[in-house]
């Protein structure tokens, strides 16, 4: 299952994050996520763990387990990075393995100070604040990426965490229309607006954090998990489902991609089920009318010195 992009190319529908894995984990993981049927992985230089995403693909791939052309394999372009878009991607394109990207994103819509090709730290100026470059534009940076494609680096290329005024800004100055926009939505924080725009302007939602990031993100952060939400488990329960089952099919029903992460292989299973079953219109109308616009996850405040959503 999969949606059309807008310059024709198949994105699976569901696919596996790798943020926060174990890096001796991966491996197997990947493995046994394709053999389930898993064939979209979303990466990102600043999950430092492309090399091992890289090993998994490779053996794969040289097994014939998969073929690379069945493979949608997308990762990121860091924020120290804004300045050196091709060195960057190249670097995380040496670490996969790969001779070329599905999907390059533009990990967030800001320029920080360069601290070398592909070091994916956060430096902070003399106050403890996130040490933002002035004179690297959104502009130059997304016609550096539209560079990789006339290259043949990326097939695709996209932005993330980018709210409606970027999202229309990026529009505007493109001669590559960005293919996706992934951002942070759930039932707890479903963005109608931002989802619907982009939609409109023929630019797919990929779901990072689809499920609310769950006990990790409580941990991490000290937010709410939307899959204790009371009437998330009635659906569950009605259709023989868990609670996260019934959060991702949702994603999914709404036209967006998810992409789950997972350490647990019991958990990669499940979450590969959504694709068997459907709401009903009438829950998808009860999730949507539980909206809270809560935010889980990124919240930059708490690492960066500075609010980036105020």
């Amino acid at each position: 299952m999969a949606i059309t992009l807008n310059n024709g190319f198949q994105m699976p529908i569901i696919g596996l994050g790798v943020w926060r894995m174990e890096k001796k984990a991966i491996k197997d993981l990947i493995i046994e996520s394709i053999k389930i049927g898993f064939r979209h992985f979303d990466c990102a230089s600043d999950y430092k763990n492309e090399a091992e995403v890289g090993e998994a693909l490779c053996e794969a791939i040289k097994t014939g387990l998969v073929k690379r052309e069945e493979l949608f394999i997308t990762t990121k372009l860091w924020n120290t990075d804004h300045g050196h878009v091709v060195e960057a991607c190249k670097k995380s394109l040496k670490k996969l393995q790969l001779d070329y990207l599905d999907l390059y994103l533009v990990h967030f819509p800001i320029s920080i100070r360069h601290t070398g090709i592909g070091a994916t730290g956060s430096p902070l100026d003399e106050d403890g604040v996130l040490d933002i470059e002035t004179n690297i534009s959104l502009e130059t940076t997304w016609h550096a990426m539209e560079d990789l494609v006339s290259l043949g680096l990326v097939r695709s290329i996209g932005i993330s965490n980018y709210d409606i005024f970027l999202t229309r800004d990026c529009l505007a100055h493109s001669k590559i229309k960005p293919a996706v926009n992934q951002i942070e939505t759930h039932p707890y924080f479903q963005r109608e607006s931002l989802v619907k725009f982009c939609q409109k302007h023929g630019i797919c939602v990929t779901a990072h954090t689809p499920l609310g990031g769950a006990d990790a993100n409580t941990k991490r952060f000290g937010t709410v998990s939307c899959l204790d939400d009371p009437i998330l488990k009635g659906i569950a329960e009605k259709y023989k489902k868990t609670a996260a089952q019934i959060v991702l099919r949702w994603g999914i029903q709404r036209n967006t991609l998810v992409i789950p992460k997972t350490s647990k292989f019991e958990r990669l299973k499940e979450n590969f089920k959504v694709l068997e079953f459907e709401l009903a219109k009438e829950d998808m109308d009860v999730i949507q009318a539980i909206d809270k616009n809560y935010r889980s996850n990124i919240q930059p405040a708490k690492f960066w010195g500075i609010d980036l959503y105020a």
